[in-house]
This record gives structure tokens, C-alpha cells and sequence, in this order.
């Protein structure tokens, strides 16, 4: 155990954590150098397409005698339960700055995260080969921000292996070796998970104390389920079959359950019977964005149910609950960490399950006060607001907004922040040229677009983090949209009172530009409370019914007209329309 060091890296998007472990990658030469490629761990197509990474990827490496068990983490802030379930498994983490943008809002929520695991923080600044480079500015700036001697942090290049064998030998200095004795009782945390259709649930964990072989009988204590181990062993990064694990170490076991529902991450996993007390686990997370999944083809349902709960297993962030609609069908309300998590499971349930998807607008939990008992009602979509002789109060989701910002950009940030009617809590100055803007502001503003805007108007400098902070009142309404005068539920949205003719002109008129005309007029109506405040029509399919006629008396060209005006009349009474999926995916992405 004394050669065992666990360490991740966590920084901001882009800084360099992928690029630096392809290094520790090729020195440890974990992977051979004919099959190294470019940020080798982010093994998700997505990840490479998006260059961004989504999960977390732990590898074990060899180095001087040292046992290096590496977890690169995700940056972006929709992802930090990734960071917060690596940070739990190890003793140390390694806490990465760009030279060129220096100190970003996601490196102080990391930093955060990681002091609360009481950690042992390697502050390191990269990219000092760039021309850009503001080595000593940044060095100055986190040795503020960590109360250190400038002295004491790492300048590397990722990009071309510069000083990154020194930081290897600083973080077996600096990292402690796990604590915990192999003869005690096997106690393991698991910290993710996957699915194998031949073994079951296999858990990655960190192994706080004990050991484990091959065969022996296992019990998941929150959950209380008896599994037997299939196999088990290390991250080479591909899975490596090892006789057994012990403590200190972190590795993968394949469970031989077969239903993801019974393990959870965050679970303690012990031998069986079970002779210790669980372990601290994660704090589960809250979702604060909701949207509803609903298959294109109905057939596709039970296809649905069984993918969510697969992925659940490798990303226990989102949540999941059965919702019907008349004209979708059967699916899924899901809760998600933000938009961008709410895209990113989306988009692995068609690449990696080959399902077809009916999304709806992410939207937050609205909470209302209701009459006559003042009884507090969480609402997750239109569907679920209440008549408005109902309401008594309604509120939404407030959030703490940090934003890092070049001097330059601060007037255009502002004017952003002040669209979102959002409170100025407090100013700081990192130096002459980087501010700290602290906002409270409504988490719906947020989640719709905001982090493009904020990207456009710093010209891609700045960076943004948030917290949920509560609930406030605000003054909310539910917008109906009727079709033909039928209402129709799955296009209903929450708004506020005072966007109300904005957003129903908007939808109406998206509404008359996609609709496929019929043989009659079409009226689409916005509607709030029972009053319409915007109107289109989709004029009726006109259909030559005169054509084939020639010469003759115009009397009967006339009888002909006064018999389609009839039918389009009695069309227009009985007539149904039926919207196809593709225009509800159509409204959902634009409005």
C-alpha cells in the first residue's frame, strides 16, 4: 500500500486534463506508442466529436516501482457529480490551470469540491509553450487562491510532455498512500458502473479496506442485494482480469446481477454475510432541468425503459419516471444536471441504443402554493399546473451565478445579466484584468441559451458556474396552444405573465410555418386563462374541382364549388388533425 498513490485531475473545459494523462500515458508507457492517439481516454465517439470529456475514465499505471491510479474528470458544471464521485476515491487531486485563460469559474468550484474531500491539492499551470502564455500572472493568481508560495506550483506543457515527469515524481512526493489494512473486512466504494450483457452490472470501486477474490459471495448494503464476483481487476485502460484487489487499490468487479435497478453508485459493496457498516457514499444528486423523452415509434417503448436504466448505471445523475400523453404516447419525465446534460444523454440514447426520440423544451421545477389548503405543489411540466383559481403563489428556482470575465467584456456580460432581471451580489478583482461577477438569477434563464450568449459577448473568454440556491416568487402562467380548437397538452409551456404575447405569437406562428395544410382552415391559438392572445390560420388545401370540366353551362362549374364548400365546412366541424411526431421536435428545438 505504501507504493499505492489515487489521484485525479480536475480543471475548467479545455485546459488540458485529456492531453495531460495521453503523457502520463506514454512516460508510464501504459499504452504502447503504436496505439496512442489523441486523448485516448475519452473513449465515447461523442466525447472526441465534442472534444469535451463526459465521464470519468480511471487507468492504472506503473511508475518507479509506484502504483499511479489516474481518474481523468469531466470540466464542464453539468458534469460535476462525475468530479465529485472520482474525487471520493482518492487521496490526492491534481488541480489544473490554463496559461492562456488563466483561473476560470469551474477551477474554483472544483477546488471547492476537492478541499471538502479534505484532498491534497496539486496546483499545476499549463500550456506554458503557448505564446499566449501568462505564466507568471496565473502562477500569482492560484497561489492567491490556495495560499501558497508561487514557488511551490508545477509550469508543464501537456501538449509537449514539458516538465511532466517532474509532476510525476511531485505527486508520489506530495499525494499520501491510501490508508486502510488488507486484513480487515472487504469494504469497497462504488464510485460507477456499466452494464454487460454476460456478466451482469460491473462496479468500479476503490477498495477502502479488505480484499476480494474471484467467486466470493458479495452484498450491496444499500441496496441489500447478494451478487457473486464474475471477475474482477484493473483499468490498463481496457478492463485487465487480476486474481484479486486489495485495499488501497482501484479496480472493477463484475457483479453477475442482472438488474441495473439493484446497484447504485455511491453503494457500499462488502463480502457476504455482510460484517461492516456502509460507507459515507455521495450526496445524491438533485436534477434541475426536466425534460420529456417520448419514443417516435411507439413499439420503442420497452426498448426506452431498458436503455435508461442501462445508462443510469454509467451516469447515475439523471433521473428517469413514466409519463403518458395523448399524442406521444408512453414515455419518460427526466431530470438532468443542466441543458447540456440533458443533450448528452439524449444523444447516447440514439447513438449507443439506436433510438429514434421525441424531446421536449428542458424546462426547471416550478413549486405552487395551492387553495384552499396552501398545500406546496412541485410542478415538472405544463401538464401538471394546476386551474388558476387554484393558485394561491407560484415560485421558481433561484441559482448562484459566478462568472470569470476579461475587463474588456464586463459592459457586455452585464447587459446579458441584467436580461435575466437577475440581483448583483458582489464584484472581485483577480488583477487588472480579470473580474469575478457573483449574480443571483432565475435558473430558467439560465438553462435557455444563456451560456452561448455569455461565450458571444466575451468572444469565448469567459467561463460561468452555478448553485441552486432556493426558491423565489415570480409571476407565472401556463400557455395553452390549441389546434382546430383542440388543445394540445404536449405544446403547453410555462411562461412568465409579461412574455405571454411574445412567446404565444412566437409558437403560433412557428406553429403555421411547419403544419402540413389540410383540406380546411386551421386556427392556432395561444391561449393563457381562457383568453386568446395570438392567433394564425393555415389556409385550406384548395383543390381544382372544376378542371375536368369544359364548355357547357357555368351553372354547373357553380354546383360543383357549392358542393366543396359544404364538404370543407362540415371538414372543418369534424375534421381532426393529427400533428405528426416530427413537428413537436420541430417546435421543442426552436421555441
Amino acid at each position: 500500500m505504501e507504493k499505492i498513490r489515487n489521484f485525479c485531475i480536475i480543471s475548467h473545459v479545455d485546459h488540458g486534463k485529456s492531453t495531460l494523462a495521453d503523457r502520463f500515458l506514454e512516460i508510464t508507457q501504459t499504452v504502447p506508442k503504436e496505439k496512442m492517439r489523441e486523448q485516448f481516454l475519452d473513449t465515447m465517439d461523442l466525447e472526441r466529436g465534442k472534444g469535451i470529456t463526459i465521464k470519468m475514465h480511471p487507468v492504472r499505471m506503473g511508475y518507479q516501482g509506484f502504483i499511479l491510479n489516474l481518474i481523468d474528470t469531466p470540466g464542464h458544471v453539468d458534469f460535476n457529480y462525475e468530479v465529485s464521485r472520482s474525487l471520493a476515491a482518492v487521496e490526492g487531486a491534481i488541480l489544473l490551470v490554463d496559461a492562456t485563460q488563466g483561473i476560470q469559474a469551474q477551477t474554483i468550484s472544483n477546488l471547492e469540491l476537492a478541499r471538502k474531500q479534505n484532498l491534497v491539492i496539486v496546483p499545476v499551470v499549463n500550456k506554458i509553450d503557448s505564446p499566449q502564455a501568462r505564466i507568471e500572472e496565473t502562477k500569482n493568481d492560484l497561489a492567491h487562491l490556495l495560499n501558497i508560495a508561487p514557488a511551490e506550483i508545477f509550469e508543464i506543457s501537456a501538449k509537449y510532455g514539458t516538465n511532466v515527469e517532474k509532476l510525476l515524481a511531485g505527486l508520489i512526493r506530495k499525494i499520501p498512500c491510501p490508508k486502510g489494512k488488507p486484513e480487515e473486512s472487504f469494504r469497497a466504494l462504488i464510485f460507477d458502473s456499466k452494464y454487460d450483457a454476460y456478466q451482469g452490472v460491473i462496479v468500479f470501486l476503490r477498495v477502502m479496506q479488505g480484499k476480494i477474490k474471484t467467486g466470493e459471495k458479495i452484498f450491496l448494503l444499500q441496496a441489500k442485494t447478494k451478487g457473486e464476483v464474475k471477475e474482477l481487476g484493473y483499468f490498463k485502460p481496457e478492463l485487465r482480469p487480476a486474481a484479486e484487489l486489495i485495499s488501497g487499490e482501484i479496480g472493477y468487479l463484475a457483479t453477475g446481477i442482472k438488474e441495473p435497478g439493484k446497484v447504485r453508485v455511491g453503494d457500499t459493496i462488502t463480502t457476504f454475510p455482510p460484517k461492516t457498516e456502509p460507507l459515507a457514499g455521495y450526496q445524491e444528486p438533485q436534477p434541475v432541468v426536466f425534460a420529456s423523452v417520448f419514443p417516435e415509434n411507439p413499439d420503442d417503448f420497452q426498448n426506452l425503459r431498458d436503455s435508461l436504466a442501462k445508462l443510469k448505471l454509467n451516469d447515475a445523475s439523471f433521473t428517469f419516471e413514466l409519463e403518458q400523453k395523448e399524442t406521444l404516447g408512453r414515455g419518460f419525465q427526466c431530470g438532468f444536471l443542466g441543458s447540456l446534460h440533458a443533450e448528452i444523454v439524449c444523444e447516447r440514447l440514439k447513438r449507443e441504443f439506436g433510438l429514434d426520440l421525441v424531446i421536449s423544451t428542458p424546462s426547471v421545477v416550478f413549486k405552487i402554493v395551492t387553495l384552499p389548503k396552501n398545500k406546496e405543489l412541485s410542478v415538472f411540466s405544463a401538464s401538471d399546473w394546476p386551474l388558476p383559481n387554484q393558485i394561491k403563489e407560484t415560485k421558481e428556482p433561484w441559482a448562484k451565478l459566478e462568472i470569470i470575465t476579461p475587463s474588456q467584456y464586463l459592459g457586455n456580460i452585464l447587459n446579458i445579466l441584467e436580461e435575466l432581471r437577475g440581483k448583483a451580489i458582489e464584484t472581485k478583482y483577480f488583477s487588472s484584468e480579470k473580474t469575478l461577477l457573483i449574480y443571483e438569477v432565475p435558473l430558467k434563464g439560465i438553462i435557455s441559451g444563456f451560456y452561448n450568449k455569455l461565450k458571444s459577448a466575451s468572444q469565448g473568454f469567459a467561463s460561468m458556474n452555478y448553485e441552486i440556491v432556493g426558491e423565489r416568487q415570480a409571476d407565472l402562467a401556463k400557455l395553452e396552444v390549441l389546434v382546430a380548437g383542440r388543445k394540445e397538452e404536449a405544446l403547453s409551456k410555462i411562461i412568465y405573465q409579461k412574455d405571454a404575447y411574445q412567446e404565444g405569437k412566437k409558437i403560433v406562428e412557428k406553429l403555421k410555418e411547419i403544419l402540413p395544410p389540410q383540406l380546411f382552415s386551421v386556427p392556432i391559438q395561444a391561449v393563457i386563462g381562457g383568453k386568446v392572445i395570438a392567433r394564425a390560420t393555415i389556409s385550406a388545401k384548395r383543390k381544382d374541382v372544376i378542371a375536368p370540366l369544359y364548355g357547357g353551362d357555368y351553372t354547373r362549374k357553380r354546383k360543383l364549388l357549392e358542393q366543396q364548400k359544404k364538404g370543407k365546412e362540415e371538414l372543418k366541424e369534424k375534421g381532426r388533425l393529427r400533428i405528426p411526431a416530427q413537428v413537436f421536435l420541430e417546435i421543442f428545438k426552436s421555441v
